[in-house]
């Protein structure tokens, strides 16, 4: 006698997984993020640096801290991330006056330049991957992820 395998193992072997939006975020993100390291290979960048320089560039004169938290890292992590930018003579560290122990970040010209071209080839990377979705679609798809992030932290509250 022989005993017949259940349904569901005949079908795809993630089809339970499939419904869970947590799990396709996930398989999502790795694939974006895939795409991203690609993308920034030419402009010796990682996806930590590339961050990292963009809210350097974005706000000059911020603090390993601030930028710690602004990017959700641990503050002993981010030691790293800016001696590899500052190596690579993309930013540059600047004491604060009255407090030899701290400094703040500043991006270089060769610096702003670099994250102007790395951006735009993780830009072109990810029109590709949104092909078919309208520029509302994509909006609304931020929106939504960060609605849930939003929610995820605490909030929900509203």
């Amino acid at each position: 006698m022989t005993t017949k395998a259940p349904q569901y193992l005949n079908r795809d072997p993630d089809m339970l997984l499939r419904g869970l939006v947590g799990y396709n975020l996930k398989r999502t993100s790795n694939a974006l993020s895939a795409i991203a390291a690609t993308a920034l290979e030419p402009f010796s960048l990682r996806i930590t640096t590339f961050s990292a320089l963009s809210v350097i560039c974005t706000m000059h004169n911020i603090t390993p801290a601030q930028l710690a938290a602004s990017l959700t890292i641990e503050r002993s992590n981010i030691a790293q991330i800016i001696t590899t930018l500052e190596q690579e003579g993309l930013i540059t560290r600047h004491a604060v006056p009255n407090d030899k122990r701290s400094h703040t970040l500043r991006p270089t010209q060769k610096g702003r330049v670099a994250l102007k071209h790395a951006l735009a080839a993780i830009e072109a990377q990810e029109a590709r991957a949104l092909t078919g979705l309208s520029t509302y679609d994509a909006a609304q798809l931020v929106a939504v992820l960060n609605r849930i992030e939003y929610n995820i932290n605490g909030g929900a509250d509203e």
